[in-house]
């Protein structure tokens, strides 16, 4: 659930900025200084462009937190899979960084990560190595 209000959050920030953006470019007003007027409107276009890039992003891991099924239970790692291992406990659905939950800090990844990618269909008592540093996986739920 964390990860789906990062998410939220995100989008409706994006959002805002595109918005804002646009009525930006719109309200620019046609000046004796051509130039000005052309240059203050590419920038708004732009700055339009790179939030709706973001709002887009962020509606396709809206779209990969939803194919998480919480009711399911396997001994390999998948999407939506909690994994321990001996220095560090991660959670494979988006990158979203560290999250605290009950006290506890995990790290949010995706499946597309490169740790994500070493994480995939593992198991219990497997072991991977990132930037060099052997981890063994204590557990997957």
């Amino acid at each position: 659930m964390q990860c789906q209000k990062i998410v939220e959050h995100r989008l409706a920030t994006a959002q805002q900025a595109m918005d804002a953006a646009q009525q930006s470019a719109n309200q620019e007003e046609k000046s004796s200084a051509g130039d000005k007027y052309e240059t203050g409107r590419a920038m708004a276009q732009l700055e339009r462009d790179k939030a709706a890039m973001q709002v887009e992003e962020n509606k396709k891991m809206l779209t990969v937190l939803n194919q998480i099924s919480y009711n399911t239970s396997t001994d390999r790692v998948t999407l939506g899979s909690v994994v321990v291992t001996d220095h560090n406990k991660f959670y494979l659905s988006i990158s979203a960084g560290k999250l605290e939950i009950g006290g506890e800090s995990y790290v949010a990844i995706s499946t597309q990560s490169p740790i994500g990618q070493l994480l995939l269909h593992k198991c219990a008592g497997e072991f991977f190595s990132f930037y060099n540093q052997k981890q063994t996986i204590v557990s997957v739920s």
